[in-house]
């Protein structure tokens, strides 16, 4: 009989990578923990791409799954939702954003492209401005917004896309900057840029790129450019697909280290909301959100079963200060790991906030991107029973550290330990 790697081979397109030489087939999990089909156990440091953000099986989002799943699965937005509605409620009060509406989708692809959708009709243009380094999704409009070659594979798009610096602190023209200094000229390559184009729609950017290795600018970026796109009538839309729901530990959401200047127009989620559920969304100010001048419905978006799970985990996550863990333990676990990564010479960086961490790698002594060193990290990360991911801009050189936001200290402990053998392949 062939195996489900031949069988995945077989039906599912090339182009839908797999991790590991020989891939695992994930069957159950519980906690900070997951199990292949063989029965090895894995501590998991990805959480399905930043997704289940609390924990594998958590009794109360299980519950109101099954729960509602046995009242109704599925009506769509032509009727009334109860769970919708109530889960709005609380992510508008969340968002910061004043007179708040908020449109469900199931996935953060399709809240970013509801995003560019408000944006370019509430501002009749379809000039965009995006962040060097970025990712959004991989829809026809939010491929062609993506600014990171491995992930956007065409160029061809409905929307001209501009894109700006300062996604990326330690790289680039202004890398070797003070704080101070790279945002200044981050703000005049902004206001130069905008003196090149048409009426822009909006400026989309990630407060932490996720994708991208976990980048991000200097606090306060985004605010001093808000203050520029304000003058011009720009949007600032903040794509919190990965950064949301106090993954960053310091923050609730990722925006609010640059909030200087207020929230975001428009500000889009997903992933960890439903804990695992497929949940997205968009909130925006009623006038930008009630622009559109035809009718729009959401099939799947809002599903009853997938707004009791957001429920269920938004609920979990702020009644036990998992923000606050994720500081903590976060704190800790980024301070382990620079620990483990000293002396190693094809490390140039570790990075991060939260449980949001990034450890770059490249050919030592250089900045030349080493996507194989990632590689067998990974490799051996998981022999070690360690779970990881990757990304990077230029290349895939970046191992990404996201775990669940109730990972513990003996956790934290373990995994770093797990990180540092791996890294002894290098």
């Amino acid at each position: 009989m062939s195996s489900l790697y031949d069988r995945h081979k077989a039906v599912i397109p090339d182009w839908v990578a797999l991790y590991y030489k020989d891939p695992i087939e994930i069957t159950h999990g519980e906690g900070r923990h997951v199990w292949d089909s063989e029965g090895r156990k894995y501590l998991d440091f990805f959480g399905g791409i930043l997704t289940t953000m609390t924990a594998h099986a958590l009794p109360e989002v299980t519950k109101a799954v099954a729960e509602q799943a046995g009242r109704i699965i599925h009506s769509s937005t032509l009727y009334l939702n109860r769970p919708m509605v109530e889960l709005a409620e609380r992510i508008a009060g969340l968002s910061g954003i004043p007179d708040a509406r908020v449109f469900f989708t199931t996935s953060g692809t399709e809240a970013n492209d509801t995003a560019l959708l408000l944006a370019t009709a509430y501002r009749r243009s379809n000039q965009i401005l995006a962040m060097r380094n970025s990712y959004h999704g991989r829809s026809f409009s939010t491929v062609g917004i993506t600014g990171n070659r491995t992930w956007s594979p065409t160029g061809l798009s409905p929307l001209q896309t501009l894109y700006v610096h300062g996604g990326v602190r330690t790289r680039g023209p202004y890398a070797q900057y003070t704080d101070e200094r790279f945002t200044e000229a981050c703000v005049a390559d902004l206001e130069d840029l905008i003196g090149h184009t048409r009426d822009v729609a909006a400026l989309i950017a990630e407060p932490i790129q996720g994708v991208g290795g976990f980048t991000s600018p200097p606090d306060g970026l985004y605010a001093a450019f808000r203050q520029v796109l304000d003058r011009h009538g720009i949007l600032w839309i903040s794509d919190e697909v990965q950064t949301g729901w106090g993954r960053t530990g310091d923050n609730f959401w990722g925006w609010q280290a640059h909030g200087q200047a207020g929230p975001p127009d428009i500000l889009t989620f997903a992933k960890g909301i439903g804990n695992g559920m497929s949940v997205g969304g968009v909130v925006a100010r009623a006038e930008i959100m009630n622009c559109l001048d035809a009718s729009s419905i959401s099939t799947f978006g809002g599903s009853p079963v997938t707004m009791a799970a957001g429920l269920a985990n938004l609920g979990h996550l702020l009644e036990n200060d998992l923000q606050g863990n994720a500081r903590r333990v976060g704190g800790l676990l980024i301070e382990r790991i620079r620990a483990a990564c000293a002396g190693v010479d094809a490390v140039r960086e570790v990075r991060g906030r939260g449980l949001m961490i990034g450890i770059e790698l490249t050919e030592p002594g250089t900045d030349r991107a080493n996507r194989e060193a990632a590689g067998a990290v990974a490799e051996a990360a998981r022999e070690n029973g360690l779970l990881i991911g990757k990304g990077g801009g230029h290349s895939t050189s970046t191992l990404r550290i996201a775990p669940p936001l109730s990972l513990t200290v003996a956790e934290a402990e373990e995994g770093a330990a797990a990180l540092e053998q791996a890294l002894g392949v290098l």
